[in-house]
């Protein structure tokens, strides 16, 4: 491998490692906004929305840093996660769509939640990127 490709490769693993916090930095915060309010500052306003917009301000990054990662990634790689992307924003939105018309429809009892909405996107990301790896090996 020559030094072209080294500090390619060294920049992908660097961009990547930089999603990945920022996405956990997110997540944290997700469950800090969720939690907090409940366990730690009984509700109280101003508590949180500072929590609401740290929230914001981490998810902004780490859409930005999404963005910055697929800039470097080869064409390949970018076609993949594009795909899968696209698929994952068409199932989530029909789905979604689908399963929140479910309880008024009263095809379901309760309502429904956003979490199993996340799960199946997640799922249908990862479903897809694989997918995607193994048609262009």
């Amino acid at each position: 491998m020559n030094k072209h490709n080294e500090s390619i490769c060294s920049q992908q693993k660097s961009n990547i490692t930089s999603l990945a916090l920022w996405t956990l930095a997110w997540v944290i915060s997700t469950a800090f906004l969720r939690f907090g309010a409940e366990y730690i500052w009984d509700y109280q306003p101003a508590y949180s929305i500072i929590a609401l917009i740290t929230h914001l301000a981490l998810g902004l990054t780490m859409i930005m840093v999404n963005v910055k990662h697929l800039a470097n990634l080869d064409e390949l790689q970018r076609k993949i996660t594009l795909d899968a992307m696209g698929i994952t924003l068409g199932v989530g939105l029909i789905a979604g769509i689908a399963y929140e018309q479910l309880e008024d429809i009263k095809l379901i009892s309760f309502e429904p939640e956003i979490s199993h909405l996340i799960m199946l996107m997640a799922f249908t990301y990862i479903l897809s990127i694989l997918i995607g790896n193994r048609k262009y090996q």
